[in-house]
């Protein structure tokens, strides 16, 4: 056999080295990565979907990394990461087909790393935490509700946003009468006419006209202590605050129902 033959045979046995770029390179990375966030291996996934948004950029394929990519952070507890890489999707796909599901996501991740410190929160001096989360997520959820009122997550965003109007009004009066049992009257009234100004239908909005009533009674301000005692009446005329003061208050401020 000569040696020209055998090099011929040589070339025809070899297989050509995958393209990584590929279809097939792609969508085999990407049931890695599947696999990997269902068995709970985030990391792993992580890095797998990292490099297929790279190497897909501008496609479908590549807006589905993305998507997985901000769910494997999310659930590895990376929050910052998992919303940044939300707001780069819209950024770049802004009129993708996923955009509801972003935002949707984007409130989702907001949402559930305020609940998971409800907990701490019942023993953190309350002057020092801070609601962005909260009001980021209800941002989010609104964006779903007003921009793709037929999304199928519009329905479940309503109902989150209601939950944070509540909880974000309940914090503002809780942060009302902690300013009021400390003889911060001044603070307390603003306080509580801002939960008042911003959470008009919220539960919370009973006891923060009661506040301000009380506050602006230890103030000397007859008049606006009697406009605020006006409308908590006209609007809560059953109101037990009228009656029995602070004791219908007793339940943990984040137990908004």
């Amino acid at each position: 056999m000569t040696a020209s033959l055998l090099a011929l045979l040589a070339a025809c046995s070899s297989t050509p080295p995958e393209d990584p770029n590929s279809q097939a390179a792609l969508e085999k990375l990407y049931e890695e990565a599947k696999a990997d966030i269902t068995s709970g291996s985030f990391d792993r996934a992580i890095k797998t979907l990292e490099r297929i948004e790279g190497r897909a950029a501008g496609t479908l394929m590549g807006q589905q990394a993305m998507l997985e990519l901000a769910w494997a952070q999310y659930r590895s507890g990376e929050r910052v990461q998992a919303v940044a890489t939300l707001d780069r999707f819209l950024k770049l796909n802004p009129s993708s087909a996923a955009v509801d599901y972003a935002y949707y996501m984007k409130g989702i991740a907001n949402f559930n790393e305020d609940l998971g410190l409800f907990g701490r929160i019942a023993r953190q001096d309350i002057s020092e935490r801070d609601q962005q989360a909260s009001r980021d997520a209800m941002l989010a959820f609104r964006q779903v509700v007003e921009q793709f009122p037929n999304s199928k997550y519009a329905a479940d965003a309503r109902v989150r946003i209601d939950y944070i109007t509540n909880t974000l009004a309940a914090y503002e009066v809780h942060v009302a009468r902690y300013y009021f049992r400390r003889g911060a009257y001044v603070a307390a009234a603003n306080r509580a006419q801002q939960a008042v100004k911003e959470f008009q239908r919220a539960p919370a909005a009973e006891e923060a006209l009661y506040l301000m009533v009380q506050s602006y009674d230890r103030l000397g301000l007859k008049p606006l202590r009697d406009d605020a005692e006006r409308v908590l009446r006209q609007n809560f005329p059953e109101s037990s605050y009228l009656v029995s003061g602070f004791k219908s208050a007793e339940r943990p401020w984040w137990k908004v129902w």
